[in-house]
């Protein structure tokens, strides 16, 4: 189990896009799922200055060998020029929703 899953985090700027990224990926198989967190608030520095914006935080769940596909596909469906796209490994869980993870993703 270590290290075949990963949860991968991404910020969007608002609770539309969000869910259309989260929708459409997992439809395409790319994540079992997508939680949409609203109310994120992120200040970072972009192109020589600072920001201070309202984000949602999209947490998905998928399986390692996933990633570079799933980082793909958000990419060509977020607005943003260079989106959040973090994962990070998952080294322990529930077996039980680890295998679901494993059934509703899809298979190389």
């Amino acid at each position: 189990m270590k290290d075949e899953f990963v949860v991968v985090m991404v910020t969007a700027p608002s609770v539309d896009e969000g869910a259309g990224i989260g929708r459409k990926v997992v439809e395409e198989g790319l994540s079992a799922c997508c939680n949409i967190v609203p109310g994120v608030r992120s200040i970072y520095t972009w192109q020589g200055r600072i920001c201070d914006e309202g984000e949602v935080l999209c947490i998905f769940k998928t399986r390692a060998s996933l990633f570079e596909r799933l980082k793909k596909r958000v990419k060509e469906l977020h607005s943003y020029d260079v989106p959040e796209i973090i994962a990070v490994p998952v080294r322990a869980g529930l077996e039980e929703y680890l295998e679901w993870v494993r059934d509703v993703t899809v298979k190389e």
